[in-house]
């Protein structure tokens, strides 16, 4: 009985609409991952339709195990299992520079086997939460004029730092512009004053095209021939036998499906058109066997959701919650964008899970890890505000 009020009382304190939204999406995402990848399951993998299903099903229940856990953790006990879990995953995209899993020409993956592990996915939650907690500890002494900030800011800079250009270096562009993109947002609204934030910038600037220049001498390249070739984005149905071949085939997906669909199980680019269409390219399936209606409500999900994270930044009295919200709601944020971007030919196509919707292990542990952050800082604000009263 204790322990079901204590449940009770933990979801009393969610952020419900958050909870519910976020749910919905997983649970519409799981069951399209039957259809999605019906084809990918039987002539790839030599398995039953269910094959991707019940592994996406498999890490869904990890995921929502390290949720439970997660939210029992208060935000104050970050700072003492932050730097193992730091050093850790550093170590690991240290790992895969020198012998990572070619996939689509980036070197990201660790193959165990009977599981892939893709670490630059957790460099996320964890570059988020570094940032968070290292803003909270010089807080202080970055809005005092009178101190020197020098050491503490390039401190800031190179512990945020290392993961994109370690994920760059793996020759993962997507992930490392997702990387790089929280990192600007949570340097630019740090507690650095303006001055220093445009002197630092100035000098990344200067040191990043040195680094450019020296990776172009010694490797013969900045970014290598796969990656260079997703530039040619524009116009991708002039290019169908070249470049332009998956996503022409997308937005052909997108067509069928009109405004209602084709109807569920009977997309036709899933059979060999599109190249993995459970990951990546999941929308454009969605799209044609659900129709624009179904598309727009998923858009709405989205926006419920980042709105309510970004609201709880806003309220949050807590330095290091506010700016963990923060990070959340942008690297959301960005995986939409990048993804669907590439998909409508709008950027160049880098290849990152869509959240909610796409077939992935690591990435579907990360993404979840940072709702259950989200919601256990929920938890401490409604409690916060109960002490208040």
């Amino acid at each position: 009985m204790r322990a079901l009020k204590k449940i009770k009382k933990t979801f009393s304190d969610f952020d419900k609409v958050l909870f519910f939204t976020s749910l919905i999406l997983i649970i519409f995402g799981t069951l399209n991952i039957v259809t999605a990848s019906s084809r990918e399951a039987v002539v790839n993998a030599d398995a039953n339709l269910f094959y991707y299903f019940f592994k996406h099903l498999t890490i869904l229940v990890a995921s929502f195990i390290g949720f439970i856990i997660i939210i029992k953790i208060p935000t104050k006990e970050y700072k003492k299992i932050l730097p193992l879990v730091y050093i850790i995953t550093l170590l690991l995209n240290l790992y895969l520079i020198l012998k990572g899993v070619s996939t689509r020409g980036a070197n990201n993956w660790i193959d165990l086997k009977f599981i892939k592990i893709q670490p630059s996915e957790f460099a996320k939650p964890i570059l988020i939460v570094s940032m968070s907690l290292l803003f909270e500890m010089y807080y202080k002494k970055l809005i005092n004029k009178n101190e020197k900030h020098d050491i503490i800011i390039w401190k800031i800079l190179g512990f945020s730092l290392i993961f994109p250009i370690l994920v760059f270096l793996q020759k993962d562009l997507g992930t490392s512009i997702i990387l790089l993109g929280i990192f600007v947002v949570l340097f630019l609204s740090s507690p650095i004053s303006t001055s220093e934030k445009f002197k630092s910038t100035m000098i990344l600037l200067v040191i990043g095209i040195i680094g450019l220049f020296t990776m172009l001498n010694f490797a013969g390249y900045i970014l290598s021939d796969a990656q260079t070739s997703r530039f040619d984005y524009y116009n991708p149905c002039s290019k169908y036998t070249g470049n332009g071949y998956q996503i022409c085939n997308a937005f052909i997906a997108i067509n069928n499906g009109g405004l209602t669909g084709v109807g569920i199980g009977k997309s036709t680019q899933k059979y060999s058109y599109i190249p993995e269409p459970h990951t990546d390219m999941v929308f454009a399936i969605i799209a044609e066997e659900n129709g624009v209606l179904i598309c727009s409500l998923i858009f709405i999900g989205y926006l419920i959701i980042i709105y309510r994270i970004l609201k709880l930044s806003i309220k949050t009295k807590n330095l290091r919650n506010r700016y963990i919200c923060l990070g959340i709601a942008t690297y959301i944020f960005l995986h939409i964008l990048v993804n669907l971007g590439g998909l409508f030919a709008l950027i160049p196509l880098t290849g990152v899970p869509l959240p909610f919707l796409s077939y992935g292990g690591s990435f579907t542990l990360s993404l979840i890890a940072s709702l259950a952050i989200v919601q256990r800082i929920h938890i401490e604000y409604k409690n916060q505000k109960i002490k208040i009263k």
